[in-house]
Parts: structure tokens; C-alpha cells; sequence
């Protein structure tokens, strides 16, 4: 029987990966106008104060769109956009320092909060701003003259430093001010790209309201720059995936390690996008996460904390720490992300041109996606290069899934004589071979 509490315990260890990921590393998060007044914006809140607490250097750059329009609606100032972005002419301007300081005070207030049994007890977060960013005009374009909407020039990135050095979480507000003292509106996903460019920033989170790039309807959890470069120049999404993605690839040619677009309306979302594999929205980077890699010796501590769990309960034979480490060539892990969460090793018998796959396991948190399957068919790829044509397993649990993929019962007698002297009557474990 499971003790009372092991699920939970078992979930907290499994994000202990991402928490050593995230320690120490600068955070940008583009957070859209509208997420204040969702009902859950003081979970996202605490959430926020949480990473800070486990070491990330958190900057939070803020929208002010919705608010802008109310209080334009309010002064009956009219709106108006070309190609997504507001002309901003001086009245619009007033509307937008008027919200960028209420929002501001609205986001340092929630921050505050401290109630005991509240996820916010005990947080001791200190929230900076300042006149972090020099603007200039974006100018006219195309003949039309945006006014006072500009675009950045300078991040003042080493006083941001200062401000993550000493444990505070740097907020910028959608403004930025020329030598001269004139303020400009700037959309604040250009602001994030430029800030978590300028400060190499490991992860930039854009909150956005889509859950993700979307093709063919289905949200994709994982883009290359080449491949989020062919969604934008092809037209394979929509204007708004495009809209998102363009700041994205902006920010990743300027040195962001990974970009996020993280839905807003789900509580939560930024955790699970941040400390689960899957995540919830889009992950863009500069090359694929996912490997299908020969292990090596770095790889003997993941390796063992993969296969720990089925040794203790039998499903696969234990192998000491000292025996790993000798057969580690033999080893192909998956691996996401820096972490190993599947294996499988081929050991062969040249003189019988037999193969055995073993090891061969999935996390169980990752399983129902075809790992497995991967990991089969690359045993078998590497079988066929060294001459093998056939390859055994050695089962007590899976029979079923390797009957479903070719391989046939078998006996002792069809093992390599090395391995007949070797087989295991106690376990009498069932034996299936392939022909490749």
C-alpha cells in the first residue's frame, strides 16, 4: 500500500529538476493588460513571489491596453491603430501614463499582501521600478505618423542588475523617456523582447490570451526558430500567432535562451508551462530540447534515478552503480530539456548476430506519447549497423506491448550460449526475439 502523502512527495521531487534549472537565472515575463483583472491574478501573484523565492531573478514588464481604452472611452478620446499598434497622440498619451501608474501601484500592492494562510504568508517581496528604458519615436512608417509611440533605444540593463542582485523583482512599466524628458507609449512586447535581450535572459514569458501557437487548431508545445521563422514568413497560423512569434524570434536572435506563450486565463499557467515537461502553452528556442543521444558517463545519475523505481518492483533486474558506469556505452537515453526520462541499451552477441534490448522504460510521467516506440525502433537501428539480425528481450511485465510491435515467444534455448548461462530461473523471465 502507497504511504499516506507519497503522491505528493513523489510530485514535489519531480519538479526538483526545474527548480535547479530556474536558480539563479533572469526571468522576463510580458504580462498582458488584461491579466489584472483576472479573478486569479493574486494566485499569479504568489506564484511569482514563489520563483522568486526559490533564487529566479524575476522582471515583470506590464501591459496597459484594456485600461487604456476604458479610460479613453471614458474622456472620449478615440482610438486608433495601424498594423496592431496604437497611434499615440497627446491625449492617448495621458490616458496611458494615467494607467501605467495605477497599474503599477495595483501590481506593488498585490505584492504586499501577507495574510497568514494565504500562499502570500511570509513573502517578503521588495518590487523596484524606474526609468530603466531610453525611447525614441517609432516615427512614420509606411505614411503614417505614430506620434508618441515609440520604440526602445537603451536599457539601462547593469542598474536592472543591481535591483536582481540584491533579491528585488524589477517592474517596468509600457514607457519609455528620451534625453530630453518626453515620455512614449511602447507595446510592451517589443519592451519585454528588448529587456530579456539586453539582459540574456534565460526564459521570456509572454501571458498572452491564446494558448499557445496554434496549428490546425491543436496548440504546439515545442518550436525551433526554424520552424516558428516558417509559421511567420509562410502564414501557417494566424495574425495573432504571428503577431506573438515575431517578438519571440526577436528576442532569441538578441541571446533569450527560451521564449513562452503561456495562456493568462489558466490559474497557474506559468508554473506548470516553467516546472512540468509538457508545459501548457509554447516553448521557442534555438534548438530542439528533445534528444535521442547515446548516454554517457555524466549520465549515470539520471540514468539511476529512471530505473530505481521499476528495480524495486521487479520489473527490470537491479544493475549496481559500479555495473552502469562499466556498460554505460551500451546506453540511449531520451532526454528533455536536461533531464533523462527514458533508456534502453542494446547489448549484442556477434557470433549468433542476436541483439538484447534491455533497460528499455519510460517515466511514467512522460509515458502515452510513443517514446517507447522510439526507443525500440532505434535499438533495432543500431542492432542492424553492427551486423545483428535478430533482438531478444528478457520480460516479467510488458509481453503484450512487445507481441504488439513483431517479436515472438521464445525459450532459453534460443539465447546466446553466453546468455543461457546467465539467464535467471528464479525470475523465469519470459523471453521474446525479432527478427530485424
Amino acid at each position: 500500500m502507497e504511504e499516506p502523502g507519497l503522491e505528493w512527495v513523489d510530485w514535489f521531487r519531480s519538479v526538483a529538476p526545474y527548480i535547479h534549472a530556474i536558480r539563479g537565472k533572469t526571468v522576463v515575463i510580458c504580462l498582458a493588460g488584461e491579466m489584472i483583472r483576472e479573478d486569479h491574478f493574486n494566485s499569479f501573484i504568489a506564484d511569482i513571489s514563489m520563483m522568486s523565492a526559490i533564487g529566479a531573478r524575476i522582471v515583470l514588464v506590464y501591459g496597459v491596453r484594456p485600461q487604456v481604452e476604458e479610460l479613453m472611452g471614458l474622456k472620449a478620446v478615440e482610438s486608433r491603430y495601424v498594423s496592431g499598434i496604437r497611434i499615440t497622440d497627446a491625449q492617448a498619451l495621458s490616458c496611458v501614463k494615467e494607467a501605467a501608474g495605477e497599474v503599477r501601484l495595483d501590481i506593488e500592492a498585490a505584492f504586499s499582501q501577507g495574510l497568514p494562510n494565504t500562499p502570500m504568508a511570509h513573502s517578503q517581496c521588495r518590487v523596484v521600478s524606474g526609468n530603466f528604458v531610453t525611447a525614441r519615436p517609432l516615427g512614420i512608417i509606411d505614411g503614417t505618423d505614430y506620434q508618441l509611440t515609440g520604440v526602445v533605444r537603451k536599457v539601462d540593463k547593469e542598474a536592472i542588475k543591481r535591483e536582481l542582485d540584491f533579491g528585488n523583482i524589477v517592474l517596468i512599466a509600457p514607457l519609455g523617456f528620451s534625453p530630453t524628458g518626453e515620455a512614449f507609449n511602447l507595446t510592451c512586447e517589443d519592451l519585454a523582447s528588448s529587456v530579456a535581450g539586453e539582459l540574456k535572459a534565460e526564459k521570456l514569458a509572454f501571458l498572452t490570451n491564446v494558448d499557445g501557437v496554434r496549428r490546425f487548431g491543436e496548440v504546439v508545445t515545442e518550436l525551433t526558430v526554424q520552424e516558428a521563422n516558417e509559421f511567420v514568413s509562410k502564414k501557417l497560423v494566424d495574425d495573432e500567432d504571428i503577431y506573438n512569434l515575431r517578438y519571440a524570434l526577436k528576442a532569441l536572435n538578441l541571446g533569450v535562451s527560451r521564449v513562452h506563450i503561456v495562456p493568462y486565463a489558466l490559474n497557474g499557467g506559468i508554473l506548470e508551462e516553467f516546472f512540468t515537461h509538457d508545459g501548457v502553452g509554447t516553448m521557442i528556442t534555438s534548438e530542439n530540447l528533445e534528444s535521442l543521444r547515446q548516454a554517457t558517463a555524466d549520465d549515470v545519475s539520471g540514468l539511476i534515478k529512471l530505473l530505481e523505481p521499476l528495480e524495486e518492483d521487479g520489473t527490470l533486474v537491479k544493475r549496481p552503480r559500479e555495473k552502469l558506469e562499466r556498460e554505460i556505452n551500451r546506453f540511449y537515453v531520451l532526454e528533455h530539456d536536461g533531464i533523462i526520462y527514458g533508456s534502453a541499451a542494446l547489448y549484442p552477441f556477434p557470433n549468433e548476430k542476436l541483439g538484447e534490448m534491455g533497460a528499455l522504460t519510460v517515466d511514467s510521467a512522460y509515458q502515452g506519447s510513443g517514446d517507447g516506440e522510439r526507443l525500440l525502433k532505434h535499438i533495432e537501428n543500431e542492432a542492424r549497423k553492427v551486423g545483428l539480425t535478430r533482438l531478444f528481450v528478457l520480460t516479467t511485465r510488458t509481453m503484450h506491448w512487445f507481441l504488439k510491435r513483431g517479436f515472438r515467444p521464445a525459450s532459453v534455448e534460443d539465447l546466446p550460449i553466453e546468455k543461457r548461462k546467465l539467464y535467471n530461473w528464479q525470475r523465469r523471465s519470459q523471453i521474446f526475439i525479432k527478427d530485424l
